[in-house]
């Protein structure tokens, strides 16, 4: 039975924290290291859904995509619900440890994980880490089809192997484009239009895309958007890390039994067509 410590020196190996992003906050955020692990929970966000199925479960460790606490804070007081999270996790002796952008550009990442859920050939990094020397570590991925279909097709491929969510998944562009070769990033996407573009491809899978920078997109080039929930589009994460997690406790002899939330997180609960004809 592995320490907390041990557990997650063999996390941060798997996504080291000094790869995060400045602005970032990842690691461990509560946990004794000399604690036992014997059972994982994977997820995307540390909410209280997620926290009370860790509890039910019996979980020793949370292990969350997004941090809980990104701008820091000055108090964890349980009158609050990112503080009502602490101390239900450190009342049920759960420690939380976050992956997140150090996550994002790993070697499988993020979007490695996304372009597996679509069945798609990663060919390259989107935005390589100019520190990897094999080229192959960096934020999104430039992906292949086995043969090309339309951009309403790979829509509806995104629909049906994506988490399906209240949004769904939206699309700009020609519906009947044939698309050869895609970009995905997981999670906000809208900051890479400049590499998408660059890269070339038929279309881009990611998500959050605002009206502004996917309108300016559209008018650039006849690039087909696809655009997913952000909580759909780093779940496949999960299973990539509970797997990676799965082959280290084998490889040690640790048992651990490890799991992956199925708890749709997402906050959009809803979705209603809007009715058809002009606006009023």
């Amino acid at each position: 039975m592995p320490r907390l410590s041990e557990v997650i020196a063999e996390l941060d190996a798997l996504w080291p924290p000094e790869r995060a992003e400045q602005w970032d906050a990842v690691g461990t955020v509560c946990g004794d290291p000399d604690a036992p692990v014997t059972r994982v929970l994977f997820a995307v966000d540390p909410v209280r859904e997620v926290v009370e199925e860790a509890v039910k479960l019996g979980a020793d460790l949370l292990v969350t995509h997004h941090p809980l606490y990104l701008r820091g804070t000055t108090t964890v007081a349980a009158g609050h619900f990112k503080g009502r999270v602490v101390h239900t996790l450190i009342k049920n002796d759960i420690a939380l440890q976050v992956a997140h952008t150090n996550a994002d550009t790993a070697d499988p990442g993020v979007s490695d994980a996304l372009a597996g859920a679509l069945d798609l050939r990663v060919v390259r990094p989107l935005v390589p880490d100019a520190t990897d020397p094999n080229g192959r570590r960096g934020l999104g991925r430039v992906c292949e089809l086995d043969r090309p279909e339309t951009l309403r097709e790979f829509a509806a491929r995104a629909a049906k192997r994506l988490p399906a969510t209240a949004q769904g998944i939206r699309l700009a562009g020609d519906p009947d484009a044939l698309v050869r070769t895609v970009a995905v990033s997981g999670g906000s996407g809208d900051s890479l239009f400049d590499q998408v573009r660059a890269a070339g491809v038929d279309a881009f899978l990611t998500a959050d895309l605002r009206h502004h920078p996917a309108s300016e997109a559209t008018q650039h080039s006849p690039l087909g958007l696809v655009d997913a929930a952000h909580w759909a589009t780093e779940w496949p994460w999960c299973e990539q890390a509970a797997a990676q997690l799965d082959e280290i406790s084998d490889r040690h002899g640790w048992d651990l039994r490890v799991h992956v939330s199925k708890t749709v997180t997402d906050p959009w609960s809803a979705h209603h067509d809007s009715p058809s004809g002009a606006p009023n």
